[in-house]
């Protein structure tokens, strides 16, 4: 008979290969560097800096992905990042390197753009007409590089622009997908806070609460055995009851009867003084 398999305990990770915000990204990165060495061959700086962009875009969602396993605030704040490293960086070079050569920057809703767009959502675009005058024609996002390295320089700038778009978009629908997850169940990390915390409560709970086991009654709310407390801050401050020993997850009370409560009386041995 085979031992019974340990669940595990770090949550649902990885399978960001699977994302389309890693394919439009990873295929971002790749056609930046085929950009770089055709446009920017002798600016080294610019050309690093644009690659670099492009690979932050690229790596962050991967270790992203990984970092979900412990703590989802960490995979949203790499997640961002990859954004960022898209929309900020990257999209404004490209828009820099069509104004600077006196190219036009496609309107995100003009014939050509939509077009583009329509292409670039299809890892390939078949069925498509040659290009007029025997030029080259974009065959979806798997043929960016190709495309880039081929087409005039004001077609490449804007398939760019559209691809680190549509790249950043996915990753902003991503986020805010990421951060719903977050609000509903946190994360590892975040979860293994609230356990120790309420570890230590219940730790401190039980080393004051001096009733046997038998004594303690149950919650009236979920039936667990109650534990009991001594009221910190209102009105009762001072006063013991019973509280739940499931808090915070449960929070029913009862109130200890008068004839249950502890002696906290001072006692003392000398006798009375004399008036």
């Amino acid at each position: 008979m085979n031992p019974p398999e340990k669940s595990c305990v770090f949550l649902p990770h990885g399978g960001y290969r699977k994302l389309r915000s890693y394919k439009v990204a990873e295929a971002v990165y790749d056609a930046t560097v085929v950009f770089c060495r055709r446009f920017y061959g002798q600016n080294r700086r610019m050309s690093d800096q644009m690659v670099q962009a492009a690979r932050s875009g690229v790596r962050n969602i991967s270790e992203g992905s990984g970092a979900a396993a412990t703590s989802r605030k960490s995979e949203m704040k790499l997640t961002n990042v990859a954004r960022a490293s898209l929309s900020d960086e990257l999209l404004r070079d490209y828009e820099s390197f069509l104004r600077q050569n006196g190219l036009r920057v496609w309107p995100k809703d003009s014939r050509e753009a939509l077009a583009m767009r329509a292409r670039l959502a299809q890892d390939h675009a078949p069925d498509l007409p040659p290009a007029p005058g025997g030029g080259v024609r974009l065959q979806g996002l798997a043929g960016l590089s190709e495309f880039v390295k081929l087409a005039a320089p004001e077609l490449a700038g804007n398939a760019m622009l559209c691809a680190v778009n549509q790249a950043a978009y996915l990753l902003k629908r991503q986020l805010e997908s990421q951060g719903k997850t977050f609000v509903a169940s946190g994360g590892f990390t975040e979860k293994l806070y609230g356990a120790r915390s309420q570890a230590r409560r219940s730790d401190r709970s039980d080393k004051s609460d001096k009733s046997s086991p038998s004594e303690k009654p149950p919650c009236p709310v979920c039936g667990q055995p109650m534990l009991l407390r001594t009221a910190r801050q209102g009105p009762k401050t001072g006063q013991p009851f019973w509280g739940c020993s499931g808090y915070p997850d449960c929070k029913g009370t009862l109130s200890v009867p008068s004839s249950d409560k502890p002696d906290r009386s001072v006692k003392s041995d000398k006798p009375p003084r004399k008036s």
